[in-house]
């Protein structure tokens, strides 16, 4: 089973972002296909921005690398917002440092300086402890996909 229920969304190393939105899919032309079930708050990994086989080379909104089950979650616009500014970032990061998009992802020094650009600048990498990131088991199925994700109510 691929849901991860009680254990939370994965978590990325090299995150570079958050994002939050249930699993909505659309049907293209069957209908009683649609799909809206919960799923937990989630990293954005920079790895999802650099393409396997090409080099120099930014995905910079929903065609980052992911399968059809997260487009549901990434296709949102606060994600694909999130997902532009770190590939601009990045990019403009690259050329000061004359280093490629990889050469960032795959050295840990590189990657934790780039992190800290990022926060600098505001960008979250990792959900506040205050917001659940897990979607109780009794949640699936429900139709109920949102969380109540105020501070208020923790």
């Amino acid at each position: 089973e691929h849901i991860r229920r009680d254990h939370g969304a994965e978590r990325f190393a090299d995150s570079v972002g958050i994002g939050y939105f249930h699993i909505d899919l659309h049907p293209s032309t069957a209908p009683g296909t649609y799909i809206d079930i919960p799923a937990c708050p989630f990293q954005i990994p920079l790895g999802s921005l650099i393409p396997v086989r090409m080099d120099n080379l930014l995905a910079g909104a929903k065609n980052i690398g992911m399968t059809h089950i997260t487009t549901g979650c990434y296709r949102l616009r606060p994600v694909k917002w999130n997902i532009g500014e770190v590939a601009g970032a990045l990019a403009a990061w690259c050329l000061e440092k004359r280093l490629r998009p990889r050469q960032v992802r795959n050295d840990a020094r590189n990657l934790e300086d780039f992190q800290a650009l990022l926060v600098s600048q505001g960008i979250e990498l990792e959900w506040p402890s205050w917001i659940p990131t897990v979607v109780p088991s009794g949640e699936y199925g429900t139709g109920d996909a949102n969380l109540n994700l105020t501070r208020d109510n923790h």
